[in-house]
């Protein structure tokens, strides 16, 4: 602004001869400080001004005047003008700012008006408490309808006064969880609301700062159902209906755990397989309701001898299960505990029952293999009972036998077997059948199937080998073998406009899956073959989700960005929790075959199948049942809402010449029979 003043007196001097005081030039630095700095800034400047007007007026001696005042009535008004200047500057200055914090406050209230809108129509339970005892600040509308308080009997109060955690503990690993990052998503727990009720809740919270207090902000939403529905099929899948007691899955996770805890501890474990006599004659003479009330009862009797750490299932019919756990000594002295346990249960066993108004009597046959070893597996301890089993039904009924290893003949079989594969994965002695699978009597793809074209005993279905090719690892280059093939069958398929938008599913192996290379090893076979990757559709099972779920994640989104799709087969089976199935990148749910079969007469696999159906329509994908081979099984799932199925129903699998014929038939008739 000094340098346009100076502008203007030369101009003005130049053009018009106007000679204006020097002084003047000061003007605007006045009101820049008035403006930048405030009042006193530029009553200072303002003083400078008033300074050189005077040195200008009464020069020191021996200087001349520049310019030439009547009096000193200029010196005096403009001084005046300057500190005039400089009050109203600064009313500008304050004025600017007043709006500014006006604008503000109006911003701030904003602000607080949407928060509040969205505070008090939440949904979700919303609450501000102290981080230091957990003292309520504030909640919602929905916090009062969830956990049934009125803000008068929640404010000021903290969670441990009005017993809101079921378990307290919880309370403080959610503090320990926002000690170290602040903030927590998705923390699981259940709370007690006023009148008592248990209720599941998923919570996420963060710590914030009001009036110098730290506080947290909690969202919590009731998941009870969900908790429910996930129960409940876990309940269906791993449990028996009729007794409680554990089914085969569960039993043969536990029995898979506790032998790697025996080979991590040394110590024996023992398994029963108990087998009631005679069962199928009290049920045919005294009805199929009164077989299942002595297996109710034999089921509490079972459970009554055992310790808690011990595991109780039944397989089907008459036939029960017992993991003892944790036997102390060696193989003898552990044989020894396991024969003590196994004549309470004999005498158990055949004490009387009551049942419906009757008094009826039983016994059972025990057979016990005590086990440890590292080097046995679960296939060799189940077969080692079930033999010794029947060598208690041989050995006269109402007795015990421990297995001997000369009864060993199938195992025997079963290392032939083993050396067979390894021969035969040399040699490609493999096929790959085709299972068409249709939506509505539509081709929509299709299964490849494994056979085992083996030299001596003919042509094998997976269920032969495949169990074994996992646990010997060889499923690996099986495996590779499997994939490789399909994807030339999709590129030669590509070729063909009939069969170029055929998608092929593959089964892979949790075996294959984990692997580091596992994405890499894909994208190069789909390389290499040339195979259309939207049409390849990899099938996983759910115990794949047991280990590292990120790393499943991981790769199922790397293999899905070059256009794979994936199913989750054998659904219902295995352990998969919700929260970690809706984070996984599915695009369709298969439903397991043993729930099919049973579909008509089992109440319970209808029950499952509907929760599986209805769960996928939740969460918006596609699901397919496999194993339908009558039309009643299809007409069930129809009406349950599940239009796409393979099975014998269809077509059984074939060669791949045998199913290029069948491919006509589709096009002219849109349906298989």
């Amino acid at each position: 602004m000094v340098v346009a003043s100076l502008l203007l007196h030369l101009t003005l001097t130049a053009h018009f001869g106007l000679v204006l005081p020097t002084f003047i030039l000061f003007y605007p630095a006045v009101i820049s400080a008035a403006l930048l700095f405030g009042l006193w800034s530029g009553l200072l400047a303002a003083g400078l001004a008033a300074v050189l007007a005077y040195i200008w007026i009464f020069p020191p001696v021996g200087h001349a005047r520049v310019d030439k005042p009547s009096d000193l009535i200029v010196l005096a008004l403009f001084l005046f003008i300057g500190a005039f200047i400089s009050v109203m500057a600064e009313r500008l200055r304050r004025n600017v700012r007043r709006v500014a914090a006006l604008e503000k406050e109006q911003a701030l209230r904003a602000s607080e008006a949407r928060y509040r809108i969205a505070f008090q129509t939440s949904i979700d339970a919303i609450a501000i408490s102290r981080f230091s005892d957990g003292s309520y600040l504030d909640v919602n509308p929905s916090f009062h309808s969830i956990m049934g308080y009125e803000s008068r009997e929640v404010l000021g109060k903290t969670a441990l006064e009005l017993d809101v955690w079921a378990d307290p503990r919880e309370r403080e690993r959610l503090c320990k969880i926002l000690r170290v990052q602040s903030n927590c998503q998705d923390f699981q727990a259940q709370f007690r609301s006023k009148g008592g009720k248990l209720f599941w809740g998923t919570v996420s919270a963060s710590l914030t700062e009001l009036d110098g207090d730290t506080c947290i902000l909690s969202v919590m939403r009731d998941i009870t159902q969900s908790k429910l529905a996930e129960e409940e099929i876990r309940n269906l899948a791993f449990f028996d209906p009729l007794t409680g007691l554990a089914n085969r899955r569960l039993l043969l996770e536990q029995l898979r755990k506790s032998m790697v805890f025996s080979a991590r501890t040394h110590r024996k474990r023992a398994l029963f397989f108990v087998d009631l006599d005679d069962f199928k004659q009290l049920n045919d003479t005294l009805g199929h309701q009164t077989g299942d009330l002595l297996l109710r009862e034999v089921a509490q009797r079972l459970t009554a001898c055992v310790r808690d750490m011990d595991t109780v299932g039944r397989l089907g019919g008459d036939e029960f299960v017992l993991l003892i756990e944790d036997l102390s000594g060696p193989a003898e002295a552990a044989a020894a505990q396991a024969e003590a346990i196994a004549e309470k249960i004999l005498l158990k066993i055949a004490e009387p029952y009551e049942l419906d108004g009757r008094e009826c009597v039983s016994s059972c046959s025990i057979g016990i293999t005590i086990f440890g070893d590292e080097h046995e597996n679960i296939s060799q301890v189940l077969q080692q009972a079930d033999i010794a089993m029947y060598q208690a039904k041989a050995a006269g009924r109402n007795t015990v036998r421990f297995f001997a290893p000369a009864l060993q003949t199938a195992v025997n079989s079963r290392a032939a077997l083993e050396e067979d594969l390894r021969q035969g994965i040399k040699a490609k002695q493999f096929l790959l059948f085709y299972q068409p699978q249709v939506e509505n009597g539509r081709l929509i793809g299709v299964e490849a199937l494994l056979r085992w074209d083996h030299p001596r005993l003919g042509l094998l279905p997976p269920n032969d080998f495949i169990p074994m090719a996992e646990e010997t690892r060889l499923i690996l280059p099986l495996g590779k073998w499997v994939l490789e093939s399909a994807c030339k069958r999709i590129a030669a398929w590509g070729d063909n406009e009939q069969t170029a938008s055929i998608a092929v599913a593959v089964n892979i192996s949790a075996v294959q899956f984990r692997k580091p290379d596992f994405v890499e090893g894909v994208m190069q076979m789909i390389d290499r073959t040339g195979a259309n990757p939207r049409n390849l559709r990899l099938e996983l099972t759910e115990s794949i989700l047991l280990d590292n779920i990120e790393d499943v994640i991981v790769k199922m989104a790397a293999l899905k960005a070059l256009g794979l799709k994936f199913s989750l087969d054998d659904f219902g089976t295995g352990y998969s929790s919700l929260t970690y199935l809706k984070r996984l990148p599915l695009d369709q749910v298969k439903i397991d075959r043993s729930f099919i079969s049973d579909i008509l007469g089992d109440a319970s696999s209808a029950a499952i199948a509907h929760s599986i159906i209805s769960l996928s329509r939740a969460m918006g994908l596609p699901v397919i049942a496999e194993g339908v081979e009558t039309e009643e099984q299809r007409v069930i799932l129809a009406d349950l809402g599940c239009h796409s199925f393979q099975g014998f129903l269809c077509s059984r699998p074939l060669p791949v010449d045998e199913f290029e014929r069948l491919l006509p038939g589709f096009a002219a008739n849109s349906t298989l029979a």
